[in-house]
């Protein structure tokens, strides 16, 4: 009998440990994620689309639930973006100037303060983007935004004036995409 309880509970915890969501009908994305100390919890998702078009899946991973995207913006503690590429159409050269252009609308177009680290992280978009890519945009306090694609990481930048800026670019005022935004807020 022990036995049977014992198996039982070691797989509930390995479901609950690999338990994921199906955004749209191509991205998967998982309910938890773990920094360092830090235990993330998937706060909310969405999809970016264009002309009827999914383009790609994205999750915002924080340590306490909000529907307040200026509480997620000034909060210095551990949080994540999560995106899942679902579409061909997103490519290198129209991520890097998707990123661009987002750094345009998060700062109004006073971009000069982060400059430095923005062509740092554009430089983390140098190899070819395909379907099923997933970058995972991790702030991480006194550390700084940790970028990874595919599990593999690419570089930091430090600054919660950096981590400000990027994160607006799909929580600010004029997000990549409002219908995005609001799935990432748990609003829809």
């Amino acid at each position: 009998m022990m036995k049977k309880i014992t198996l039982f509970l070691f797989l509930v915890a390995t479901v609950a440990s690999q338990a994921q969501i199906r955004v749209g009908s191509k991205a998967i994305l998982p309910y938890e994620q773990s920094y360092g100390e830090a235990e993330l919890k998937l706060n909310g998702a969405g999809l970016r689309e264009m002309l009827w078009i999914d383009l790609y899946a994205g999750g915002l991973y924080l340590q306490n639930q909000t529907k307040d995207p200026k509480e997620v913006l000034e909060a210095d503690e551990t949080m994540s973006i999560k995106l899942n590429i679902v579409s061909g159409f997103v490519t290198q050269s129209k991520m890097i100037k998707a990123v661009k252009d987002g750094f345009e609308k998060a700062t109004f177009g006073n971009t000069a303060p982060l400059q430095d680290r923005i062509n740092k992280f554009i430089s983390f978009f140098s190899e070819p983007i395909v379907r099923n890519d997933i970058f995972d945009l991790v702030y991480i306090k006194d550390k700084g935004v940790v970028a990874y694609k595919n599990e593999k990481e690419l570089g930091v930048i430090e600054g919660l004036d950096f981590k400000y800026a990027l994160f607006k670019i799909w929580l600010g005022d004029e997000p990549a995409s409002e219908s995005l935004k609001e799935g990432m807020l748990g609003i829809q």
